[in-house]
């Protein structure tokens, strides 16, 4: 069963194994609807990343949006219809209540959704064809790789009086380091050539060559066995965070389970067949 469809967030499933979504607001540059309300834009692409995770049809998830840009974040005019949003949850309340508040709503409104994307089993690929601002920035960041072009950009809404949430605080300094981490954190901006010195990008093409160059990236993740990309976004995932023996004990009980699955016999006999490989995630 998939998942419910709004129209601000597509969600298609190719044949070939790739799951799009996209950002569906190209008039606002892809703001986001709503903040943690069930059908807001960061709590749908958490349910439309489950469904893919759970479809046996996708193998590999690519976040990305409509026209120009890739997710401008918050919409600041905030005149969404809470008819369209569904009902508010827990934790979602207006600033002005108590500081308490505010820190209930950032923790379960929106910290909890974006852990989702961290999550999904299936490699996430994040294809950045223009602005992630805030919370855009975010999920392009939880996704496992990201492919940008010369309109991608990294924002914060440093201008706004905010600062780097929802995951950006983690995941900056690991992926670039403190220096350059805290340089974006002082001045909330960062273009693509700069993102793909700073190791933000894994992929840094043409626009015109960005879709194509996402399609041949899921072509060459699709030929490796499901289960071995699993259990290797698991491990490295909590190996940023733990020590190396701890690491070492995951690779060998994985290393283990994994050359006894049906995958892994498919995956030899295949190679001795000279044919390729037909997966079935077990």
């Amino acid at each position: 069963m998939g998942p419910k469809l709004v129209e601000y967030l597509k969600y298609e499933v190719e044949d070939s194994g790739i799951c799009w979504i996209t950002f569906n607001r190209p008039e606002r540059r892809n703001a986001l609807m709503g903040n943690s309300q069930e059908n807001s834009t960061v709590a749908k692409v958490g349910e439309y990343m489950r469904a893919a995770d759970d479809d046996p049809a996708a193998r590999v998830i690519v976040l990305t949006g409509e026209g120009q840009g890739f997710c401008s974040g918050a919409d600041m005019r905030r005149d969404n219809d809470p008819s369209v949003l569904g009902e508010n949850f827990v934790g979602n309340r207006d600033h002005t209540e108590s500081p308490d508040f505010v820190r209930q709503h950032f923790f379960h409104g929106f910290t909890q959704l974006h852990r989702d994307i961290s999550l999904i089993r299936k490699p996430t690929i994040a294809m950045i064809n223009g602005a992630a601002v805030g919370s855009g920035m975010d999920m392009a960041l939880h996704c496992d790789i990201r492919v940008g072009c010369e309109a991608t950009q990294f924002v914060g809404y440093h201008q706004l009086g905010q600062i780097i949430e929802n995951g950006g605080s983690y995941y900056l300094p690991k992926m670039a380091g403190l220096g350059r981490a805290l340089e974006f954190a002082y001045t909330g901006r960062l273009d693509a050539e700069r993102a793909y010195q700073w190791g933000l990008l894994n992929h840094l093409v043409d626009s015109s060559e960005l879709e194509q160059t996402t399609r041949d990236l899921c072509d060459r993740i699709m030929r490796v066995p499901p289960m071995v990309q699993w259990v290797s976004k698991r491990i490295m995932r909590t190996a940023v965070d733990t020590t190396l023996e701890n690491t070492m004990v995951l690779t060998s009980n994985a290393g283990g389970i994994l050359s006894g699955s049906e995958d892994a016999d498919e995956a030899r006999v295949a190679f001795l067949e000279k044919r390729a490989p037909k997966f079935k995630g077990r």
